[in-house]
């Protein structure tokens, strides 16, 4: 159980001091009925609301993004946009980073949360958990180059690479990649090794989560009670 006025702080919408003015001035509700002070004490789980519009009193966040190229995978520049940038501000206060980075010129799912115990889990190389990633390259992928991802793989820059799965599309150039690191440029990397530049990459599932493809570019929503279970269960 935790004050009225430091849970609807907590969201980052409010500074506790606005938020004690809101309680005071009847706007807000809880379960239903309006809140009579700032001291009461509730369950951030409840049912809250703000002049009748919905708010989460739970602290943590889980939001998925469709990453758009241009942008970093980063809390804070100085001098370019970030995927932070991409949300409204109240979601730029409360903690959220990005799970995993995604290049700036890289596209697709990107998990930002608050969560860190269940970012270590989707990072961990030890969890296995797979990243899949559709990419095209200039050059012709062959049986050799599936065997090679298979097998594992040190590329001639020193990296050594867990075995992953590539599989050929249709589309000359094109292919699924999957892998379980998130080493620095992996992917461009594995590909480089074969000769392969990558001219067009973007990840589209880590885990259990498979992205959006309502979603375009730049747009976000939070995650589904089901999406939610299925991190619970990794």
């Amino acid at each position: 159980m935790e004050r009225l006025d430091k849970i609807l702080a907590g969201t980052g919408r409010w500074s506790r001091k606005e938020a004690r003015e809101l309680i005071r001035a009847g706007r807000v509700a809880v379960n239903g009925a309006t809140a009579a002070a700032p001291e009461g004490k509730y369950d951030p789980a409840a049912s809250f609301t703000v002049d009748g519009e919905p708010v989460s009193g739970q602290r943590l966040v889980y939001l998925m993004l469709h990453k758009p190229a241009g942008v970093l995978s980063a809390t804070e520049d100085p001098r370019q946009s970030t995927v932070l940038d991409l949300l409204p501000p109240h979601l730029r206060r409360v903690g959220l980073f990005p799970v995993g980075r995604l290049d700036k010129d890289t596209e697709g799912l990107l998990l930002l949360t608050n969560d860190g115990p269940l970012a270590h889990r989707l990072l961990s190389p030890r969890h296995h958990v797979d990243k899949t990633y559709f990419v095209r390259v200039q050059g012709r992928i062959t049986r050799e180059d599936v065997e090679l991802f298979a097998a594992g793989m040190t590329l001639r820059d020193g990296l050594v690479c867990l075995p992953a799965r590539l599989e050929p599309l249709e589309g000359e150039g094109e292919a699924l990649i999957t892998i379980q690191e998130g080493k620095y440029h992996q992917v461009k990397r594995m590909m480089a090794s074969r000769y392969m530049p990558v001219v067009y990459l973007k990840r589209l599932s880590m885990g259990p989560l498979v992205l959006d493809e309502t979603l375009m570019p730049g747009s976000w929503r939070p995650l589904t009670p089901a999406e939610l279970a299925a991190l619970a269960a990794l």
